[in-house]
């Protein structure tokens, strides 16, 4: 326990799957927590039971897509609790769809949430983390995918802004290195996770049943991950232990793209 104790920390997209589990874990681990995500009641809840297990908790109603928002995030967590030594950029999306048939409005809408949002909360995390006081600095962590790693044909889209997350993590991490920020930047690539995003992922081509069947059968460890496999992965790298990690890329996926 305390892994993460005083620190503070603002999640995207926490009102469910992974980002629910991440907060959740880092309260439990002793940092308050600012959830943030579109779904109101989904998040005042998991705000309220971090609070009634004994944690600080904030919601916060956030398009990770409106800079303003951002701005009115950060604000809020600051005021709240002081400082911002941890973001993670969960919030995504993702389709399915052949590339000839993909609307551009398709793609704009997922670009906008996966890559613009990462961006906005990079770049907000940074002038946020620059402010902490004695010390600045901090950890962003961004959810990039294995399928920023490996192309689907049927995700291309979902794959051009998972690989952009990749590669934008390693150049602001760079970045901050040089500047001597104290501010470390890594990406955690999932393997399949059952959550939300992937039930209704799978129930577009049919039976949810038969489509998690078929996911599993593509990690070699025999099923797909569960979201607390990728929090604990996040809370190591929200972490002091993770001093020494930066630019890295965090893969857990089962296998997945071992083979």
């Amino acid at each position: 326990m305390g892994r993460v104790e005083g620190k503070v920390a603002i999640v995207t997209g926490a009102a469910q799957g992974i980002g629910r589990a991440t907060v959740e874990l880092l309260a439990r681990e002793g940092a308050k927590v600012s959830i943030t995500d579109i779904k109101d009641a989904e998040g005042e809840q998991v705000a309220k039971g971090i609070r009634d297990a004994g944690g600080d908790a904030l919601f916060v109603h956030h398009d990770v897509t409106d800079e303003s928002a951002w701005e009115a995030a950060v604000e809020a967590t600051i005021n709240r609790f002081g400082r911002v030594d941890i973001v993670v950029n969960n919030a995504g999306i993702a389709k399915s769809c052949p590339p000839d048939e993909q609307t551009y409005e398709d793609w704009r809408k997922l670009m906008s949430i996966n890559l613009d949002g990462v961006y906005l909360g990079t770049k907000h995390a940074i002038l946020a983390m620059k402010r902490n006081d004695p010390r600045p600095g901090g950890s962003i962590i961004n959810l990039s995918s294995i399928l920023g790693l490996v192309g689907d044909p049927l995700l291309g889209v979902y794959n051009a802004s998972k690989g952009g997350v990749r590669l934008y993590t390693k150049s602001v991490a760079l970045y901050c290195a040089k500047e001597k920020l104290n501010i470390r930047v890594n990406s955690v690539h999932p393997g399949y996770i059952w959550t939300p995003l992937v039930d209704t992922l799978v129930s577009e081509d049919g039976e949810a049943d038969e489509g998690r069947k078929a996911l599993d059968a593509l990690h070699p460890i025999g099923h797909v991950g569960e979201p607390n496999d990728i929090a604990y992965g996040i809370l190591y790298l929200a972490s002091d232990e993770s001093k020494f990690v930066t630019g890295s890329e965090l893969v857990i996926d089962g296998g997945y793209t071992a083979q």
